[in-house]
C-alpha cells in the first residue's frame, strides 16, 4: 500500500468512527451526509434534492448562530470555556470568540432570517438603532455581504468628512498665524537685535 492510499485509507476509517459517534446520518431519503460530504440515494427525485438543499442550506445559514447562543449559554452556565470548546467543536477560538461576540450583540427576536449572520456580524460594533436601520436597509435593498461593507464605508467617510475638515481649518489657520508673527520679526544687521514692529526700526 503506497503512502497516499495509506492516507485515504486512514481517513475513510475516521469517517466511519464519526458516522458511529453521531457526525454521520440519512435524511428521510436515506442521503447519507459525513463531515465532508453529501452523497445521493440511489432513487432521489427533483423535489428530494429540493428539500436536501433547503435543509442543508438551513443548516448553513443557522450554525454560526446556534454556536454562538450554545457556546455563551456555556460561558455564563459553566464559565468561560472557549479553549474546551474548540476543543468540542473543532472551531478556534477566534471564530469560537466571534460568533459568541455577534450573538450577544443581536438578541434572537432582533435577528433577520432573510439576511446572513455575516451581515449581521458587519453591523455588530453599532448602536441598536442604526443596527435596525442597516439591517432593514440590507434586507429591502438586497444588499450583499460586500455591498454593505462598502456602503458603510462610504457613510463613514461622509460622516468624517466635516471633522476632517475643521481639523484642517485649524491646521491651516495656525500655520498662517505663524507666518504672520514671523514676518512681523525684524533683526538689526549690525547687532543682530531682533526688532519686533516697525517702530523699533533705526532708520
Amino acid at each position: 500500500m503506497t503512502s497516499l492510499e495509506g492516507s485515504v485509507a486512514a481517513r475513510g476509517a475516521r469517517r466511519e468512527r464519526g458516522g458511529r459517534m453521531g457526525f454521520q446520518q440519512e435524511s428521510g431519503h436515506n442521503q447519507r451526509v459525513t463531515p465532508v460530504s453529501w452523497q445521493p440515494g440511489h432513487a432521489i427525485s427533483l423535489s428530494q434534492w429540493v428539500a436536501d438543499g433547503q435543509r442543508l442550506g438551513a443548516i448553513g445559514r443557522g450554525v454560526n448562530w446556534w454556536l454562538g447562543d450554545w457556546l455563551r449559554f456555556g460561558n455564563l452556565k459553566f464559565g468561560e470555556r472557549y479553549v474546551r470548546a474548540s476543543r468540542i467543536t473543532g472551531y478556534d477560538v477566534q471564530t469560537l470568540m466571534n460568533m459568541v461576540y455577534v450573538a450577544t450583540r443581536f438578541d434572537s427576536d432582533r435577528r433577520r432570517e432573510r439576511l446572513s449572520w455575516s451581515h449581521h456580524a458587519e453591523l455588530a460594533a453599532l448602536g441598536p438603532e442604526e443596527q435596525e436601520e442597516w439591517l432593514t436597509r440590507a434586507e429591502n435593498e438586497r444588499l450583499s455581504v460586500r455591498d454593505l461593507r462598502a456602503e458603510l464605508r462610504r457613510v463613514t467617510r461622509v460622516n468624517e468628512a466635516p471633522e476632517i475638515a475643521a481639523v484642517a481649518a485649524a491646521n491651516d489657520e495656525a500655520v498662517a498665524t505663524v507666518v504672520v508673527a514671523e514676518e512681523s520679526q525684524h533683526v538689526c544687521p549690525n547687532c543682530g537685535h531682533e526688532l519686533v514692529g516697525s517702530s523699533e526700526m533705526v532708520e
